[in-house]
């Protein structure tokens, strides 16, 4: 997948600096790129650009296929005259030290909404009717989920009756207060029947109802990818390369399952009978109950794994490569009961395997794809990839302290690899470090014959030399910040996805190291 040895950053839009509460496609997020190529950095490593949830999390979205309206920059807006510079100008505030989404939502979504009305009043440019023609196959289902789900939500505010005839109606499937939930953020469960049913002449009617809101989620989609694109081409032009991400599952409360009911394994009401997550591990003592709803594997080999190739074709169109979240689950996956209280009570079940992958690869040619194959790797997992021929991953900072020939130790890895010091899932390595055994600090200063004074720097050095073809590195090793930096915690709801780091954190010295590791190790050079 890729030719000669590369290294670059993972660092998400969301923590970019900005002056209105969250990362954008501004002049900052070109700076960043700018950054990259002083450190003769070659790949710019993000998280999903899919809608993120309440929690700031872009791992349970309403979409496998839109984009964050909140990434989109209000600066670009001025340029395109759909907004006056005073008006931006007025609600920039100082940039945070995090990422504050309901700030962002305030500020960013009125002024919006203020281009889409002037936009709406400018002649329509042929690319944008291009972009509908393109993108019909999820774009008309997630506007319409949308706007019916932003409709709902007003109309229920008082609406106690209206709950009360919910909650009775699905007292057998769900606790009262799982279905004051659903109800009260109009999950698509809990719209009106024929709606929820899909039946065409309830899809045709809410169509028309909401003209004016689908125009608007039109807009913003429109938009998030012109900005995006004219971002990545700049970064592309520059000699840097993309690396996308994508989980597994999707969102039970999402256009995906809503317009793709066959393709999940529901009931007949449209409930999921069985969920995902990850036994007990590393992360947690009682797994992971991440509440997604599993494929119905069956439906999707039957129909040619189309949705499957639709949404990978889509996501190879917005990155150069792609990162495929928790792998082990198209081997096999973990099947929890719905309605279970933790992730304990699950069973293993087999996954499509290599069909998928062969079926996907005959559509789109050769899969620019990486696996993330951690947590609990069978040979048959192993067995898998190595049928692919994707790269997996390794991670240093799960590598010290016990066996002296882990997989995870540099001395182990082959080629077709690709090294973090740590994901958006870990510990910044200085927190590592400093929440590390005495057992794991040992074993790593005599790795690496140091003194563990610069523990991220140690790591970093030894993700560049290893025989990886590519190393990986979060902004905040690069930074030597600590745990307080985290991007998140797994198996946690708050606190999470609010990294932000500031320019000044930058030194020549975080610049320099970069570059003359790059170089040491043959990184990076051509």
């Amino acid at each position: 997948m890729f030719s000669n040895r590369k290294s670059g950053i993972l660092l998400h839009l969301s923590s970019i600096p900005s002056p209105f509460g969250i990362g954008d496609f501004g002049k900052d997020a070109y700076r960043f790129v700018e950054k990259l190529l002083e450190a003769n950095q070659t790949l710019w490593q993000i998280l999903p650009l899919c809608p993120v949830d309440e929690s700031g999390s872009p791992y349970q979205s309403t979409s496998a296929f839109a984009g964050e309206p909140l990434y989109i920059s209000l600066d670009l807006l001025v340029q395109d005259d759909l907004l006056l510079l005073d008006e931006v100008e007025g609600v920039k505030h100082s940039i945070s030290t995090h990422t504050n989404y309901k700030k962002a939502r305030e500020l960013k979504v009125p002024l919006l909404y203020k281009a889409f009305q002037n936009f709406q009043n400018k002649i329509m440019p042929t690319d944008y009717k291009d972009f509908l023609e393109k993108n019909k196959f999820w774009l008309e289902d997630y506007a319409l989920f949308m706007a019916v789900k932003s409709n709902l939500v007003l109309q229920r505010k008082n609406d106690k009756k209206g709950q009360r005839a919910f909650l009775e109606e699905t007292k057998e499937l769900l606790s009262p207060q799982a279905g004051k939930v659903y109800y009260d953020c109009a999950c698509w469960c809990s719209f009106p029947k024929d709606l929820r049913q899909r039946k065409p002449q309830a899809l045709k009617e809410w169509a028309t109802a909401m003209h004016d809101e689908i125009q608007w989620q039109y807009f913003l989609q429109y938009v998030f990818y012109k900005q995006w694109h004219q971002l990545k081409h700049f970064a592309n032009e520059s000699g840097v390369k993309i690396i996308g991400d994508t989980p597994i599952f999707v969102s039970y409360d999402s256009a995906d399952v809503w317009a793709n009911q066959n393709a999940f394994q529901l009931d007949g009401f449209g409930f999921p009978e069985v969920v995902a997550g990850v036994p007990p591990d590393y992360f947690s003592e009682t797994g992971q109950l991440w509440g997604n709803p599993l494929y119905q594997w069956k439906f999707h080999e039957k129909t040619a794994f189309q949705w499957w190739i639709s949404r990978i074709r889509k996501a190879l169109e917005d990155v150069d490569f792609l990162r495929i979240d928790h792998f082990r689950g198209f081997e096999s996956y973990w099947e929890i009961p719905f309605g279970a209280e933790d992730a304990r009570s699950g069973k293993w079940m087999k996954g499509p395997g290599i069909k998928l992958f062969r079926k996907i690869e005959k559509v789109l040619g050769t899969l620019p794809l990486i696996a993330e194959d951690l947590g609990i790797i069978t040979e048959a997992v192993q067995d898998l990839r190595e049928k692919t021929g994707f790269p997996g991953m390794r991670i240093l900072q799960f590598a010290f302290g016990n066996d002296m020939n882990h997989g995870y130790l540099p001395h182990s890895y082959d080629k077709n690899t690709v090294v973090y010091t740590g994901t958006h899932d870990n510990n910044t390595t200085i927190g590592w470090y400093q929440n590390a055994t005495e057992k794991e600090k040992d074993h790593l200063r005599r790795y690496m014959n140091t003194t563990g004074e610069s523990p991220n720097w140690d790591f970093i050095r030894l993700a560049f030399s290893s025989t990886a073809q590519i190393a990986i590195i979060p902004l905040q090793d690069v930074l030597g910040l600590g745990e307080e930096y985290r991007m998140n915690l797994p198996g946690t709801t708050q606190g999470n996805w609010s990294f932000v780091f500031q320019w000044d954190m930058w030194n020549e010295g975080c610049i320099e190291g970069l570059r003359y590791l790059s170089l040491l190790f043959g990184r990076n050079l051509g």
